[in-house]
């Protein structure tokens, strides 16, 4: 089963960018641009072009034909980059679809990651028995780490396990991600979020690395559909998250979902600081 499919998460409103922008270092232009638009679409180095640009650049290198844009109905920027379409917009020589998340009556804000993937997988049907790849859209994922969720696997969903060394964090720095516990085989065990520094050893791998998640997951629809719909809404930050469904779905079945082990850099648009570090 090909996997030519890639979902990009890209419905937040990049509050934590915009309260950034008061001390940050940067010409009024670009903040300027940072406070109206989503992060991803952020003018970026010399060329000027955006976070999002460049990550489908990488898709589309590393052999992904179809694209959705998990987003929210006022980020009206992104079609004003992709297309002006709903779906099939042709973009970078991909197909690009939008899906649209929406915010329930009772809540002012989205309902968290699994909530956005479910109902994109509700938007377009054909996402909910085929593989696909899913990710954030502040983060500029590889052309070599969306090439391996693409290579043959032995098991039907799996996730990039980066070194903690190779994404440049002190460990100290890695207790405030999400670390991942891993079998001898592989597998994963659990996704730990915020472990503490008195725990960190407990979560090293045969050759000492701290393993840390950064969101982007390759799963069979039909696997990790049923677990997004249940997923629990988690009881501070008061969302369905994504890695809440994929915990539930290795206690279900341990070997549900393998580790692909990268050890590089990983840029990012957490902050305002991050935009004057990108160099594209």
């Amino acid at each position: 089963m090909n996997n030519e499919s890639l979902v990009i998460m890209v419905g937040g409103a990049s509050s934590r960018m915009k309260k950034s922008l008061e001390t940050a270092q940067l010409d009024e232009t670009t903040k300027s641009a940072a406070q109206k638009l989503h992060k991803s679409l952020i003018p970026l180095g010399k060329e000027g072009k955006t976070l999002l640009y460049y990550l489908i650049n990488n898709a589309e290198k590393a052999g992904y034909k179809e694209i959705y844009l998990i987003t929210s109905k006022e980020n009206e920027g992104f079609k004003d980059l992709v297309g002006t379409k709903n779906s099939n917009n042709s973009y970078q020589d991909v197909n690009v679809h939008f899906a649209i998340q929406e915010i329930p009556e009772n809540r002012i804000k989205p309902l968290g990651t699994a909530d956005a993937l479910e109902q994109c997988m509700e938007q377009y049907p054909e996402l909910q028995t085929k593989l696909f790849t899913v990710c954030n859209g502040d983060n500029l994922y590889s052309e070599g780490a969306l090439d391996d969720l693409k290579a043959p696997r032995k098991a039907n969903n799996a996730l990039i396990s980066y070194s903690g060394s190779g994404l440049g964090f002190t460990d100290e720095r890695l207790t405030k991600f999400a670390l991942m516990d891993i079998s001898e085989d592989d597998f994963l065990k659990q996704i730990v979020e915020k472990p503490g520094i008195e725990s960190l050893n407990d979560y090293r791998d045969v050759g000492g690395e701290l393993r840390v998640s950064m969101n982007i997951f390759s799963f069979l629809g039909s696997d990790i559909y049923p677990f997004l719909k249940s997923c629990p809404i988690h009881p501070v930050r008061n969302e369905k998250e994504l890695p809440e469904a994929v915990r539930n779905l290795v206690q279900q079945d341990a070997k549900a979902v393998v580790c692909l082990p990268r050890s590089e850099k990983l840029p990012d648009l957490t902050s305002a600081e991050d935009i004057g570090l990108f160099e594209v």
